[in-house]
């Protein structure tokens, strides 16, 4: 999780980025499944993961997709 959130940071690709984003959110669901809250992971994986994702994804695509310098 730590090394996603590094490299969403660092990386200069926004698609790249929103897909680290994405493997937080993914990390953070099993994190909360394994403190016995299914309701909140299932939550976390929906909004988190999915809904998310699609939106920065279609953000991206309408914008630059490489962070000038």
């Amino acid at each position: 999780m730590i090394g996603a959130a590094i490299y969403a940071i660092i990386t200069k690709d926004l698609i790249f980025a929103t897909i680290g984003t994405s493997l937080i959110s993914l990390a953070l669901s099993v994190i909360f499944y394994l403190l016995h809250a299914p309701d909140v992971a299932l939550t976390e994986a929906a909004i988190g993961v999915a809904l998310s994702t699609i939106v920065f994804v279609i953000a991206v695509r309408n914008t630059k997709r490489y962070e000038e310098d």
